[in-house]
């Protein structure tokens, strides 16, 4: 098994601490791991991208062209990303972000309402954690049990008072996710 993912968004929406703890938990499972982020001087407000790549087997090299999955959390990510989906691949995409939808056939297409469902909870920062609960609904790549470790891994212990709320954030995600 391989799955080759790309996270995208405007920097300070958890693009790449999404795909950290992803790639963490992937690494407590026993799985090779490459996590590749990309993104401008500006981080904040910028364009931000990850690619993580999860596998059984060695990984031959951390630069892809196309994904098997795709995260998108914004419109400029749509445009720039659609269409390296690989054909029967997976796109989850955040609907506030975007203003004109995926227009893709060949593949699975998820829309998820992080954004709003983060405002319901009282948690805006929960929105990475609420996106990524609805990716392992989609693709079960690594189990909750794991992400719950590396947000321990990734976390600086001052901030481990934040895990529950991250849990329920998860947990969130996998149920708002219409399969």
């Amino acid at each position: 098994m391989t799955e080759e993912i790309l996270i995208s968004g405007f920097g300070g929406q958890g693009v790449l601490s999404m795909g950290k703890i992803l790639a963490y938990s992937a690494l407590m499972e026993g799985k090779e791991v490459s996590w590749m982020p990309a993104y401008g001087p500006e981080q904040r407000g910028g364009t931000a991208n990850v690619t993580v790549i999860v596998s059984d087997e060695r990984i031959s090299s951390p630069i892809i062209s196309s994904y098997d999955t795709a995260i998108i959390l914004n419109q400029p990510s749509l445009d720039r990303f659609q269409s390296t989906i690989k054909p029967g691949g997976t796109l989850i995409y955040d609907g506030y972000g975007i203003s004109v939808p995926p227009t893709r056939t060949d593949i699975s297409i998820f829309e998820i309402n992080a954004m709003d469902t983060a405002a319901e909870m009282g948690n805006a920062k929960g929105f990475n954690m609420i996106v990524l609960g609805a990716l392992l609904r989609v693709r079960p790549i690594v189990t909750i049990d794991n992400v719950l470790k590396a947000l321990r891994k990734t976390l600086p212990e001052r901030h481990y008072d934040l895990i529950p709320a991250n849990e329920e954030a998860l947990r969130k995600g996998m149920e708002i996710i219409h399969i």
